[in-house]
Order: C-alpha cells, then structure tokens, then sequence
C-alpha cells in the first residue's frame, strides 16, 4: 500500500509494511501489512493461534520484528512512540490488593501525571463508584474496564485491545462495546484483537483477517455482510492453500 506521506498522516494512524516474527524456522507472522485509519475501530480476527497476538506485541514492543516496518502517526516507530500507544493485551495488570483509584495512582506516577487524570479515566471507564472496593473483588467486567482505564491514563492516540471480552457476560460485552465505540469520538484510534465476530461487526470500523500468521482480507465493515460465512471463507481458503503448499514441498522426497 503505498502513499504519500501527507495523505498517510491525514488519514491512518499506523500501518505495518511487511512485518514478519520468525522463531527459529516458523514464521508467528510473515509479510502483514495493515493499515489503521485514524478515530476509527480496527477489528483483528483471526483463529487460535493465527499470529494475533504476536501482530499486537510488535506493535507495543513487547517483542522486536524479525523483518519489516511498523510506521506511526507519519514516521517510523520507535520505542518513544509507546508514550502515545496504550495496551491491555492478555490479562489487566492490576494489584488485587489495590482499589481502582490505588491502581490508577501507580501509573500516574510511573507517567508522572496529575492525579486528576485519575478522575478522567475512571469516568470514562464508567467506574466511578467503586469506592473502595479492592480490584481483587472486582467482576471480570470492571476488571477489564480497569486494565482499558489503566492503558488510558497515558493519553494514548492509540489502544490496542487484545480479546477484552474473554470471560464477559453478555451484560460485560455490551457495556464494553459501548465504551471502546465511545473512544473514536474522543480522538482515540483502537485496534480490537478478537474471536467473537457478533462483536467484532457491531463495534469495528474496518476488519483485517489474519490466518496461519498473514493477513488475508482487510475492508471496512459492511452491516448487511455476513461477517461469519466471510471469516470461514477466509480461514478455509488459506487452510487449502497451505495444504496445497505442503504438497508442493513434499514433491520430489520421499515419504
């Protein structure tokens, strides 16, 4: 996808230009290049173990691209961009001994931001109330409105979810596509990593496919599409093709 860098830093946020994650001979991710438009929600879908998380991690530095490059609001990424990128991938890292605020207090200071950016968060994660209820006696639900309120305090440009409804109620999910829905609107791009497609085309903008560690498919979000019979297209399509691929491979040797 090529463009010019002006109308880059008009319109997306971040893009990735043939990343890929190689671990020994097996590629976790080969040669994805997304794009992700600025205040909008960019849906991630993929099966168990399609390289999702793997794709998210590169995109937080919590691991280094075997290959390729990742670009963010106009210019290369570098480590410093992490100031403006908040992420909740995996579990919320909270002290269960801790309340909300307590939590939140931990990474103003990390941050060295004021205190009353702790008000803001928790207004906009809807946790308001919690008093002082500890963390630990939190449901999953305001656990998760915690760890997304945690990777707010930041001002991030950015917010990179990974699966946040695991372990929802539908109550949980509703609550939670309201919020990330609401972030758009603040001047907050999110990237939403999940399996759970209902979600995902009630909440995303625009979804990316990814499947055996490359990105397959990438268009917005059509409300009359059926987004389930379009991922199993993808994800069967690619499955062929790799089978077809190992067959290829195997031509010649013998078995």
């Amino acid at each position: 996808m090529t463009k010019g860098k002006g109308h880059f830093m008009m319109e997306n946020i971040l893009e990735t230009v043939h990343l890929s994650k190689k671990y020994r001979k097996q590629y976790a991710n080969q040669d994805i290049s997304i794009a992700v438009k600025r205040n909008t929600v960019y849906g991630l879908l993929g099966p168990n173990g399609a390289g999702k998380s793997t794709l998210l991690k590169a995109l937080t530095g919590m691991i280094v691209p075997s290959s390729g490059m990742i670009i963010f609001d106009g210019r290369q990424w570098s480590r410093r961009d992490l100031a403006a990128i908040g992420a909740l991938i995996e579990s919320p890292p909270l002290y269960d001994n801790l309340t909300a605020r307590e939590n939140l207090k931990v990474r103003t200071l990390l941050y060295g931001l004021p205190e009353s950016r702790i008000d803001d968060v928790l207004e906009m994660a809807a946790l308001t109330d919690t008093g002082k209820k500890k963390a630990g006696h939190f449901s999953m639900g305001m656990k998760q409105r915690l760890g997304i309120a945690a990777a707010l305090i930041n001002h991030p440009k950015l917010l990179i979810l990974d699966e946040p409804t695991n372990g929802l109620d539908p109550i949980g999910i509703s609550d939670l596509r309201k919020l990330i829905r609401s972030f758009p609107e603040q001047g907050i791009t999110v990237i939403l990593s999940s399996h759970m497609l209902s979600e995902v085309q009630q909440t995303a903008d625009e979804i990316g496919i990814i499947a055996d560690g490359r990105l397959w498919y990438e268009a917005p979000v059509c409300g009359s599409e059926d987004l389930e019979t379009l991922f199993l297209e993808v994800v069967k399509k690619t499955s062929e093709m790799k089978s077809s691929e190992m067959k290829t491979s195997l031509k010649g040797q013998v078995v």
